[in-house]
Protein backbone atom coordinates (compact mmCIF):
# COMPACT_ATOMS: atom_id res chain seq x y z
CA UNK A 1 0.00 0.00 0.00
CA UNK A 2 0.93 3.19 -0.27
CA UNK A 3 1.90 6.08 2.17
CA UNK A 4 -0.44 8.64 2.35
CA UNK A 5 0.17 12.03 1.63
CA UNK A 6 0.38 15.13 3.76
CA UNK A 7 -1.47 18.35 3.30
CA UNK A 8 0.02 21.69 3.49
CA UNK A 9 -0.98 22.39 7.43
CA UNK A 10 1.37 19.52 8.32
CA UNK A 11 4.65 20.14 6.55
CA UNK A 12 7.38 21.17 8.66
CA UNK A 13 9.62 23.67 7.09
CA UNK A 14 8.67 21.82 3.58
CA UNK A 15 9.15 18.67 4.84
CA UNK A 16 6.48 16.02 4.96
CA UNK A 17 6.67 13.77 8.22
CA UNK A 18 5.83 9.82 7.83
CA UNK A 19 5.75 7.88 11.02
CA UNK A 20 4.62 4.15 11.01
CA UNK A 21 4.26 2.28 14.82
CA UNK A 22 5.09 -0.85 15.84
CA UNK A 23 3.19 -1.65 19.45
CA UNK A 24 3.78 -4.26 22.02
CA UNK A 25 1.13 -5.69 24.20
CA UNK A 26 1.30 -7.35 26.88
CA UNK A 27 -0.94 -9.86 26.71
CA UNK A 28 -3.12 -10.37 29.34
CA UNK A 29 -2.36 -14.12 30.74
CA UNK A 30 -1.13 -15.29 33.90
CA UNK A 31 1.27 -17.42 32.62
CA UNK A 32 3.77 -17.39 30.10
CA UNK A 33 3.05 -17.89 25.92
CA UNK A 34 5.25 -21.19 25.74
CA UNK A 35 5.44 -21.98 29.34
CA UNK A 36 3.53 -22.02 32.08
CA UNK A 37 5.94 -20.00 34.38
CA UNK A 38 3.92 -17.02 36.08
CA UNK A 39 3.99 -13.26 34.40
CA UNK A 40 3.06 -10.88 37.78
CA UNK A 41 5.07 -7.86 37.27
CA UNK A 42 7.61 -6.80 40.22
CA UNK A 43 8.64 -10.64 41.53
CA UNK A 44 12.22 -11.51 42.65
CA UNK A 45 15.09 -11.32 39.41
CA UNK A 46 14.55 -14.85 37.93
CA UNK A 47 12.08 -16.30 39.95
CA UNK A 48 9.60 -16.73 36.93
CA UNK A 49 11.97 -18.14 34.78
CA UNK A 50 11.29 -21.91 34.05
CA UNK A 51 13.62 -24.27 32.27
CA UNK A 52 11.72 -23.85 28.66
CA UNK A 53 12.21 -20.12 29.40
CA UNK A 54 16.03 -20.91 29.91
CA UNK A 55 16.19 -22.71 26.95
CA UNK A 56 17.51 -26.12 28.81
CA UNK A 57 18.45 -28.60 26.63
CA UNK A 58 15.31 -31.06 26.33
CA UNK A 59 12.44 -28.09 26.42
CA UNK A 60 9.45 -27.82 24.23
CA UNK A 61 7.49 -24.85 23.87
CA UNK A 62 3.84 -25.20 24.35
CA UNK A 63 0.94 -22.84 22.70
CA UNK A 64 -0.75 -20.77 25.57
CA UNK A 65 -4.17 -20.96 24.36
CA UNK A 66 -5.29 -17.81 26.16
CA UNK A 67 -2.79 -15.45 24.47
CA UNK A 68 -4.29 -16.97 20.84
CA UNK A 69 -7.52 -15.37 22.08
CA UNK A 70 -6.40 -12.48 23.03
CA UNK A 71 -5.06 -11.93 19.68
CA UNK A 72 -8.68 -12.92 17.95
CA UNK A 73 -9.86 -10.77 20.12
CA UNK A 74 -7.67 -7.81 18.85
CA UNK A 75 -8.23 -8.70 15.22
CA UNK A 76 -11.95 -8.66 15.50
CA UNK A 77 -11.88 -5.19 17.55
CA UNK A 78 -10.13 -3.21 14.29
CA UNK A 79 -11.80 -5.34 11.91
CA UNK A 80 -8.82 -7.43 10.98
CA UNK A 81 -8.66 -10.78 8.94
CA UNK A 82 -8.18 -13.81 11.51
CA UNK A 83 -5.91 -15.90 9.94
CA UNK A 84 -6.74 -19.50 9.98
CA UNK A 85 -3.29 -20.75 9.73
CA UNK A 86 -0.31 -18.88 10.69
CA UNK A 87 3.33 -19.93 11.31
CA UNK A 88 5.85 -18.80 14.21
CA UNK A 89 9.15 -18.43 13.29
CA UNK A 90 12.30 -18.14 14.91
CA UNK A 91 14.48 -14.18 14.36
CA UNK A 92 17.62 -14.44 15.28
CA UNK A 93 19.56 -12.42 17.16
CA UNK A 94 22.41 -12.52 19.94
CA UNK A 95 21.72 -10.68 23.15
CA UNK A 96 22.18 -11.56 26.97
CA UNK A 97 18.73 -11.27 27.83
CA UNK A 98 17.90 -13.64 25.17
CA UNK A 99 18.40 -17.09 26.20
CA UNK A 100 18.02 -19.07 23.54
CA UNK A 101 19.69 -16.94 21.09
CA UNK A 102 16.25 -16.34 19.12
CA UNK A 103 13.53 -15.26 19.60
CA UNK A 104 9.89 -16.94 18.48
CA UNK A 105 7.87 -14.74 16.78
CA UNK A 106 5.65 -14.78 13.37
CA UNK A 107 6.68 -13.66 10.26
CA UNK A 108 5.53 -14.32 6.68
CA UNK A 109 2.24 -15.66 7.82
CA UNK A 110 1.10 -13.70 10.80
CA UNK A 111 -2.26 -14.38 12.91
CA UNK A 112 -4.11 -10.75 12.42
CA UNK A 113 -3.90 -9.07 9.20
CA UNK A 114 -5.04 -5.68 8.11
CA UNK A 115 -7.39 -3.77 9.87
CA UNK A 116 -7.75 0.01 11.21
CA UNK A 117 -7.93 1.77 13.64
CA UNK A 118 -9.95 5.61 13.78
CA UNK A 119 -9.81 8.60 15.99
CA UNK A 120 -10.37 12.45 16.55
CA UNK A 121 -7.82 14.52 16.19
CA UNK A 122 -9.58 17.47 17.23
CA UNK A 123 -12.41 17.29 15.52
CA UNK A 124 -10.85 15.79 12.72
CA UNK A 125 -11.67 12.43 12.08
CA UNK A 126 -8.85 10.14 11.57
CA UNK A 127 -8.16 6.94 10.41
CA UNK A 128 -4.35 4.48 10.49
CA UNK A 129 -4.33 1.43 8.40
CA UNK A 130 -2.65 -2.52 10.34
CA UNK A 131 -0.60 -4.07 8.43
CA UNK A 132 -0.44 -6.87 11.22
CA UNK A 133 -0.57 -7.84 14.70
CA UNK A 134 1.60 -10.94 15.45
CA UNK A 135 2.25 -13.12 18.73
CA UNK A 136 5.63 -13.11 20.20
CA UNK A 137 7.51 -13.95 23.55
CA UNK A 138 9.38 -10.81 25.19
CA UNK A 139 12.95 -10.92 25.75
CA UNK A 140 14.35 -10.59 29.49
CA UNK A 141 15.86 -7.70 30.80
CA UNK A 142 19.34 -6.40 31.35
CA UNK A 143 19.84 -4.38 34.61
CA UNK A 144 23.34 -1.97 34.76
CA UNK A 145 22.52 0.58 37.57
CA UNK A 146 22.17 -1.37 40.07
CA UNK A 147 25.87 -3.74 39.47
CA UNK A 148 28.44 -1.59 39.85
CA UNK A 149 29.94 -1.24 36.06
CA UNK A 150 28.26 -5.05 35.79
CA UNK A 151 25.15 -6.01 34.17
CA UNK A 152 22.87 -8.02 35.61
CA UNK A 153 20.25 -10.24 34.12
CA UNK A 154 17.16 -10.94 34.68
CA UNK A 155 14.87 -13.30 32.72
CA UNK A 156 11.57 -12.94 34.57
CA UNK A 157 9.79 -11.85 30.98
CA UNK A 158 11.24 -14.09 28.96
CA UNK A 159 8.62 -15.66 27.39
CA UNK A 160 6.05 -13.07 28.34
CA UNK A 161 3.39 -13.14 25.47
CA UNK A 162 3.36 -10.00 23.52
CA UNK A 163 0.98 -8.95 20.55
CA UNK A 164 3.00 -6.49 18.26
CA UNK A 165 1.09 -3.81 16.36
CA UNK A 166 2.29 -2.57 13.22
CA UNK A 167 0.94 0.34 11.57
CA UNK A 168 1.33 1.71 7.93
CA UNK A 169 3.17 4.40 7.55
CA UNK A 170 -0.18 7.06 7.00
CA UNK A 171 0.49 8.91 10.70
CA UNK A 172 1.45 12.96 9.58
CA UNK A 173 2.59 14.21 12.63
CA UNK A 174 3.32 14.12 16.22
CA UNK A 175 -0.43 15.21 17.50
CA UNK A 176 -1.50 12.32 15.62
CA UNK A 177 0.88 9.26 16.13
CA UNK A 178 -0.02 10.20 20.70
CA UNK A 179 -3.88 10.39 19.40
CA UNK A 180 -3.20 6.93 17.55
CA UNK A 181 -1.30 5.84 20.38
CA UNK A 182 -3.89 6.59 22.91
CA UNK A 183 -6.75 5.05 20.44
CA UNK A 184 -5.34 1.92 20.33
CA UNK A 185 -4.02 1.83 23.98
CA UNK A 186 -8.06 2.87 24.88
CA UNK A 187 -8.85 -0.50 22.63
CA UNK A 188 -6.48 -3.36 24.24
CA UNK A 189 -7.43 -2.52 27.56
CA UNK A 190 -11.20 -2.02 26.78
CA UNK A 191 -11.32 -5.59 25.63
CA UNK A 192 -9.14 -6.52 28.34
CA UNK A 193 -6.33 -8.19 26.78
CA UNK A 194 -3.39 -6.11 28.31
CA UNK A 195 -3.63 -3.40 31.19
CA UNK A 196 -2.07 -0.84 29.29
CA UNK A 197 0.65 0.01 32.08
CA UNK A 198 2.79 1.86 29.99
CA UNK A 199 5.50 2.42 33.51
CA UNK A 200 5.46 -1.43 33.87
CA UNK A 201 6.29 -2.19 30.43
CA UNK A 202 2.73 -3.44 29.37
CA UNK A 203 2.10 -1.33 26.35
CA UNK A 204 5.36 -0.40 24.73
CA UNK A 205 5.47 1.84 21.45
CA UNK A 206 8.33 2.63 18.85
CA UNK A 207 7.61 5.24 16.49
CA UNK A 208 9.33 4.71 12.79
CA UNK A 209 9.85 7.95 11.36
CA UNK A 210 11.18 9.75 8.45
CA UNK A 211 11.16 12.72 6.50
CA UNK A 212 10.32 13.99 2.47
CA UNK A 213 10.09 16.76 0.36
CA UNK A 214 6.51 16.37 -0.61
CA UNK A 215 5.94 13.68 -3.57
CA UNK A 216 8.99 12.23 -3.44
CA UNK A 217 9.78 8.54 -2.28
CA UNK A 218 9.98 7.39 1.21
CA UNK A 219 12.78 8.52 3.52
CA UNK A 220 15.18 6.60 5.48
CA UNK A 221 13.58 5.65 8.85
CA UNK A 222 15.11 5.95 12.27
CA UNK A 223 12.74 3.64 14.85
CA UNK A 224 12.61 5.41 18.66
CA UNK A 225 12.52 2.21 20.88
CA UNK A 226 10.20 2.27 23.81
CA UNK A 227 8.12 4.95 24.09
CA UNK A 228 6.86 4.70 27.46
CA UNK A 229 4.57 7.91 28.15
CA UNK A 230 2.23 10.27 25.65
CA UNK A 231 4.36 13.00 26.20
CA UNK A 232 7.48 11.87 26.16
CA UNK A 233 5.70 10.42 22.23
CA UNK A 234 5.45 13.46 21.33
CA UNK A 235 8.78 15.01 22.60
CA UNK A 236 10.91 12.37 21.05
CA UNK A 237 8.49 12.64 17.75
CA UNK A 238 9.22 16.75 17.42
CA UNK A 239 13.13 16.58 18.31
CA UNK A 240 13.81 13.66 15.66
CA UNK A 241 11.83 15.45 13.09
CA UNK A 242 13.57 18.64 13.98
CA UNK A 243 16.82 16.85 13.63
CA UNK A 244 16.62 14.80 10.62
CA UNK A 245 15.33 17.67 8.31
CA UNK A 246 18.85 19.64 9.99
CA UNK A 247 20.61 16.62 9.03
CA UNK A 248 19.36 16.82 5.33
CA UNK A 249 19.70 20.56 4.75
CA UNK A 250 23.14 20.92 5.85
CA UNK A 251 23.98 17.72 3.05
CA UNK A 252 23.88 14.91 5.51
CA UNK A 253 22.51 11.82 4.49
CA UNK A 254 20.15 9.83 6.95
CA UNK A 255 21.37 6.44 8.53
CA UNK A 256 18.61 3.80 9.11
CA UNK A 257 19.11 3.35 13.04
CA UNK A 258 17.81 2.44 16.46
CA UNK A 259 17.74 5.01 18.83
CA UNK A 260 16.59 5.81 22.02
CA UNK A 261 14.94 9.29 23.59
CA UNK A 262 16.36 10.71 26.71
CA UNK A 263 13.41 12.33 28.82
CA UNK A 264 16.21 14.68 30.44
CA UNK A 265 17.40 15.97 27.68
CA UNK A 266 14.92 16.32 25.53
CA UNK A 267 17.13 14.45 22.52
CA UNK A 268 16.84 11.15 20.80
CA UNK A 269 20.57 9.28 20.46
CA UNK A 270 21.87 6.24 18.04
CA UNK A 271 22.38 3.23 19.75
CA UNK A 272 22.84 0.89 16.76
CA UNK A 273 22.29 0.57 13.11
CA UNK A 274 18.72 -0.88 12.31
CA UNK A 275 18.41 -4.19 11.38
CA UNK A 276 16.19 -5.52 7.92
CA UNK A 277 14.72 -8.75 8.20
CA UNK A 278 17.21 -10.52 6.47
CA UNK A 279 19.68 -9.76 9.41
CA UNK A 280 17.62 -11.32 11.70
CA UNK A 281 17.62 -15.13 9.72
CA UNK A 282 13.91 -16.10 9.43
CA UNK A 283 13.07 -19.37 9.23
CA UNK A 284 9.58 -21.57 10.60
CA UNK A 285 9.96 -23.15 14.38
CA UNK A 286 10.47 -26.63 13.97
CA UNK A 287 9.49 -27.13 17.92
CA UNK A 288 5.99 -25.87 16.74
CA UNK A 289 3.00 -26.82 14.25
CA UNK A 290 1.23 -23.84 12.55
CA UNK A 291 -1.39 -22.29 14.51
CA UNK A 292 -4.96 -23.69 13.05
CA UNK A 293 -7.96 -21.14 14.30
CA UNK A 294 -11.19 -22.54 13.26
CA UNK A 295 -13.89 -20.40 12.40
CA UNK A 296 -16.05 -21.62 14.89
CA UNK A 297 -13.02 -20.83 17.58
CA UNK A 298 -13.45 -17.29 16.01
CA UNK A 299 -17.44 -17.12 16.24
CA UNK A 300 -17.02 -18.28 19.60
CA UNK A 301 -14.71 -15.52 20.81
CA UNK A 302 -16.87 -13.01 19.25
CA UNK A 303 -19.83 -14.05 21.23
CA UNK A 304 -17.91 -13.71 24.26
CA UNK A 305 -16.75 -10.43 23.37
CA UNK A 306 -18.13 -7.13 25.45
CA UNK A 307 -19.25 -4.52 23.03
CA UNK A 308 -16.77 -2.87 21.31
CA UNK A 309 -16.15 1.24 21.73
CA UNK A 310 -16.44 1.46 18.07
CA UNK A 311 -19.97 -0.11 17.92
CA UNK A 312 -21.16 1.34 21.03
CA UNK A 313 -20.46 4.70 19.63
CA UNK A 314 -22.35 4.06 16.62
CA UNK A 315 -25.39 2.88 18.93
CA UNK A 316 -25.11 5.87 20.95
CA UNK A 317 -25.45 7.87 17.49
CA UNK A 318 -28.43 5.72 16.37
CA UNK A 319 -30.25 5.40 20.06
CA UNK A 320 -29.18 9.04 20.88
CA UNK A 321 -29.42 11.16 18.26
CA UNK A 322 -25.40 12.06 20.19
CA UNK A 323 -22.73 13.74 16.73
CA UNK A 324 -20.08 11.24 16.32
CA UNK A 325 -17.55 13.10 17.98
CA UNK A 326 -19.00 13.31 21.09
CA UNK A 327 -20.10 9.33 20.49
CA UNK A 328 -16.26 8.94 20.19
CA UNK A 329 -15.61 10.82 23.58
CA UNK A 330 -18.05 9.20 25.35
CA UNK A 331 -16.43 5.72 24.69
CA UNK A 332 -12.94 6.71 25.44
CA UNK A 333 -13.24 4.11 28.06
CA UNK A 334 -16.10 1.73 29.89
CA UNK A 335 -16.53 4.00 32.69
CA UNK A 336 -17.25 7.34 31.24
CA UNK A 337 -19.82 5.08 28.39
CA UNK A 338 -21.37 3.65 31.64
CA UNK A 339 -21.75 7.33 33.44
CA UNK A 340 -23.08 8.89 30.15
CA UNK A 341 -25.67 5.98 29.51
CA UNK A 342 -26.81 6.12 33.15
CA UNK A 343 -26.97 10.26 33.39
CA UNK A 344 -28.87 10.49 29.87
CA UNK A 345 -31.53 7.33 30.94
CA UNK A 346 -31.88 9.47 33.94
CA UNK A 347 -32.60 12.86 32.46
CA UNK A 348 -34.00 11.77 28.67
CA UNK A 349 -31.65 14.68 27.31
CA UNK A 350 -28.40 12.89 25.82
CA UNK A 351 -27.20 15.80 24.40
CA UNK A 352 -26.77 17.72 27.58
CA UNK A 353 -25.85 15.10 29.05
CA UNK A 354 -23.01 14.81 27.02
CA UNK A 355 -22.42 18.35 26.81
CA UNK A 356 -22.10 18.03 30.78
CA UNK A 357 -19.86 15.20 30.73
CA UNK A 358 -17.81 16.43 27.93
CA UNK A 359 -17.82 19.86 29.64
CA UNK A 360 -17.96 20.78 33.81
CA UNK A 361 -17.62 17.20 34.91
CA UNK A 362 -14.39 16.76 32.57
CA UNK A 363 -12.64 19.90 33.56
CA UNK A 364 -13.35 18.94 36.84
CA UNK A 365 -12.11 15.37 36.32
CA UNK A 366 -8.77 16.89 34.91
CA UNK A 367 -8.23 19.73 37.49
CA UNK A 368 -8.38 17.32 40.56
CA UNK A 369 -6.60 14.12 38.42
CA UNK A 370 -9.67 11.97 39.67
CA UNK A 371 -10.44 9.09 37.28
CA UNK A 372 -14.31 9.05 36.69
CA UNK A 373 -14.84 6.46 38.93
CA UNK A 374 -14.18 8.44 41.74
CA UNK A 375 -16.59 11.31 40.33
CA UNK A 376 -18.31 13.14 43.68
CA UNK A 377 -21.08 13.84 41.32
CA UNK A 378 -22.97 10.46 40.18
CA UNK A 379 -25.37 10.35 37.18
CA UNK A 380 -28.60 10.25 38.80
CA UNK A 381 -27.66 13.87 40.52
CA UNK A 382 -26.08 14.94 37.05
CA UNK A 383 -29.62 13.77 35.41
CA UNK A 384 -31.32 15.91 38.23
CA UNK A 385 -29.83 18.78 37.39
CA UNK A 386 -30.34 18.91 33.80
CA UNK A 387 -33.91 18.20 34.66
CA UNK A 388 -34.07 21.60 36.27
CA UNK A 389 -32.70 23.06 33.37
CA UNK A 390 -34.83 21.63 31.17
CA UNK A 391 -37.94 22.29 32.61
CA UNK A 392 -36.76 26.03 33.34
CA UNK A 393 -36.63 25.74 37.21
CA UNK A 394 -32.67 27.55 37.02
CA UNK A 395 -30.37 28.78 34.26
CA UNK A 396 -27.22 27.54 33.11
CA UNK A 397 -25.00 29.53 35.54
CA UNK A 398 -27.16 28.36 38.23
CA UNK A 399 -27.34 24.68 37.16
CA UNK A 400 -23.20 25.39 38.02
CA UNK A 401 -23.81 26.67 41.68
CA UNK A 402 -25.25 23.09 42.23
CA UNK A 403 -22.91 21.30 40.19
CA UNK A 404 -20.45 22.85 42.80
CA UNK A 405 -22.09 22.06 45.97
CA UNK A 406 -22.92 18.20 44.95
CA UNK A 407 -18.84 17.96 43.47
CA UNK A 408 -17.75 19.70 46.77
CA UNK A 409 -19.93 18.07 49.23
CA UNK A 410 -22.54 21.06 50.19
CA UNK A 411 -25.92 19.10 50.05
CA UNK A 412 -26.91 15.77 48.06
CA UNK A 413 -30.03 16.81 47.28
CA UNK A 414 -30.79 18.80 43.79
CA UNK A 415 -34.01 20.35 44.63
CA UNK A 416 -33.04 20.89 47.99
CA UNK A 417 -29.83 22.89 47.23
CA UNK A 418 -31.58 24.72 44.61
CA UNK A 419 -34.42 26.05 47.55
CA UNK A 420 -31.32 26.52 49.51
CA UNK A 421 -29.34 28.77 47.65
CA UNK A 422 -32.10 30.70 46.34
CA UNK A 423 -31.79 29.74 42.61
CA UNK A 424 -34.97 29.32 41.55
CA UNK A 425 -35.64 31.06 37.77
CA UNK A 426 -38.17 33.97 38.06
CA UNK A 427 -41.12 32.26 36.38
CA UNK A 428 -44.26 35.18 37.46
CA UNK A 429 -44.17 37.00 34.37
CA UNK A 430 -46.07 39.81 35.85
CA UNK A 431 -43.31 40.13 38.19
CA UNK A 432 -40.38 39.46 35.13
CA UNK A 433 -42.73 42.23 32.82
CA UNK A 434 -42.78 44.89 35.75
CA UNK A 435 -38.88 44.41 35.98
CA UNK A 436 -37.95 44.60 31.57
CA UNK A 437 -40.79 47.76 32.03
CA UNK A 438 -38.56 49.39 34.28
CA UNK A 439 -35.20 48.83 32.91
CA UNK A 440 -36.65 49.69 29.67
CA UNK A 441 -37.72 53.24 31.01
CA UNK A 442 -34.59 53.94 32.35
CA UNK A 443 -32.55 53.24 29.66
CA UNK A 444 -33.48 55.24 26.36
CA UNK A 445 -30.42 55.23 24.96
CA UNK A 446 -29.69 51.44 24.42
CA UNK A 447 -33.46 51.07 23.85
CA UNK A 448 -33.23 54.16 20.35
CA UNK A 449 -29.53 52.08 19.71
CA UNK A 450 -31.53 48.81 19.50
CA UNK A 451 -34.46 50.10 17.29
CA UNK A 452 -31.94 51.17 15.19
CA UNK A 453 -30.61 48.44 14.50
CA UNK A 454 -27.43 47.95 16.81
CA UNK A 455 -28.20 44.41 18.01
CA UNK A 456 -25.55 44.85 20.89
CA UNK A 457 -27.72 47.04 23.11
CA UNK A 458 -29.98 44.26 23.04
CA UNK A 459 -27.57 42.57 25.32
CA UNK A 460 -27.24 45.45 27.26
CA UNK A 461 -30.35 45.66 28.23
CA UNK A 462 -30.51 41.70 29.23
CA UNK A 463 -27.72 42.32 31.44
CA UNK A 464 -29.56 45.05 32.95
CA UNK A 465 -32.52 42.65 33.81
CA UNK A 466 -30.62 39.88 34.98
CA UNK A 467 -29.03 42.42 37.72
CA UNK A 468 -32.19 43.35 38.84
CA UNK A 469 -34.07 39.97 39.27
CA UNK A 470 -30.41 38.95 40.93
CA UNK A 471 -30.16 36.34 38.13
CA UNK A 472 -33.68 34.96 38.73
CA UNK A 473 -34.67 35.91 35.27
CA UNK A 474 -34.92 33.32 32.36
CA UNK A 475 -32.59 34.64 29.65
CA UNK A 476 -34.84 33.27 26.99
CA UNK A 477 -37.86 34.35 28.09
CA UNK A 478 -36.26 37.84 28.33
CA UNK A 479 -35.01 38.38 25.10
CA UNK A 480 -38.72 37.14 23.80
CA UNK A 481 -40.26 40.20 26.40
CA UNK A 482 -37.74 42.67 24.98
CA UNK A 483 -38.24 41.96 21.38
CA UNK A 484 -41.59 41.90 22.01
CA UNK A 485 -42.03 45.19 23.73
CA UNK A 486 -39.21 46.74 21.56
CA UNK A 487 -40.86 46.01 18.00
Amino acid sequence: MQAKTATPSQLVQGYEVVIGFETHAQLSTQSKIFSRAATAFGAEPNTQACAVDLALPGTLPVMNKGAVERAIEFGLAVGSHVAERSIFARKNYFYPDLPKGYQISQFEIPVVQGGEVSFFLGDEKKTVRLVRAHLEEDAGKSLHEEFHGQTGIDLNRAGTPLLEIVTEPDIRSSAEAVAYAKELHKIVTWIGICDGNMQEGSFRCDANVSVRKPGQPLGTRREIKNLNSFKFMQQAIDYEVRWQIEQIEDGHAIQQATVLFNPDTGETRAMRTKEDAADYRYFPDPDLPPLCISKQWIEQVRWQMAELPRVMATRFVADYGLPEYDATQLTQSKAIAAYFEATAKACGQAKLASNWIMGELARRLNTEDRAIEAAPVQPAQLAAVIVRIVDNTISNNAAKQVFDALWTGDGSDVDAIIEAKGLKQMNDTGALEAIVDEVIAANAKNVAEFKAGNEKALNALVGQIMKASKGKANPQQVNELLRAKLA
